[in-house]
């Protein structure tokens, strides 16, 4: 194995893409539990920053009603919903045995997305992603050890899949996560050339799973948990 090629286990993250979304409320305490017990190896969640500095799980990062909606950004966390959790809960209700995959929405969150996570020594489980290759290069040394994750589609790669690849691993981003559609076999074994991991997102029927994970993709998004761990156990048979 490279040195420079951060090691996983042999089999794909099954990510439970905000919780095990298709089973219960997404982006819940009860979500992300179920979807542990369900046998998913990963969790996804989009993070922002509240007001008073809060790191909290939730998509859209609006709360109120239709016509006295807030930014998440301007409002205390206590004064929050009860269903958006924050990070520190979702580490003391669930551990942090399994991978994180974090979508950083607000990135004046990252820093205290970084220190709660190191507060429960769960930074080597953490992923954080984004679209922007400039500013995740820019958390390069102060995310050590968790991992960055390079978020896009194939159409945004300049210069193609292979000069892209190359710059993630010039740039020191860990991997690269594209929506399921834009993934082939060729194009993962190109990525793992580069030695950079491969994530793909919003994998929701049987067929999509099962065809990342022939392909030998390293991460699986899927709001469907039950789904994928089946198939990823017939994978492994």
């Amino acid at each position: 194995m490279n040195p420079e090629f951060p090691t996983l286990e042999a089999e794909a993250v099954l990510f439970a893409h905000r919780g095990a979304r298709a089973h219960a409320p997404d982006n819940t305490l009860e979500a992300f539990t179920l979807g542990l017990r369900l046998g998913a190896t990963g969790l996804e969640s989009d993070v922002w920053i509240t007001a008073d500095g809060v790191a909290v799980l939730d998509h859209d990062g609006v709360v109120g009603g239709t016509f006295r909606r807030k930014p998440i950004s301007s409002v205390n966390s206590q004064e929050l919903p009860p269903h958006i959790p924050s990070l520190a809960e979702l580490y003391e209700e669930c551990g942090h045995e399994y991978a994180l995959s974090l979508d950083i929405k607000d990135p004046n969150a990252t820093q205290e997305v970084l220190r709660v996570a190191r507060s429960f020594g769960a930074c080597e489980q953490l992923w954080l992603c984004h679209p922007d290759l400039e500013l995740l290069e820019s958390w390069r040394e102060l995310s050590r050890p968790a991992r960055l994750v390079h978020s896009t589609r194939l159409t945004a790669m300049k210069f193609g899949a292979e000069r892209h690849a190359a710059q993630l691993r010039q740039a020191g981003i860990d991997a690269v996560n594209l929506h399921h559609s834009e993934w082939s076999a060729g194009q993962v074994t190109l990525f793992h050339r580069f030695t950079r991991f491969t994530l793909g997102w919003d994998a929701q029927y049987e067929r999509t799973i099962g065809a990342l994970l022939q392909m030998g993709i390293d991460g699986v998004f899927s709001d469907h948990v039950d789904r994928m761990v089946d198939l990823a156990s017939q994978d492994s048979d």
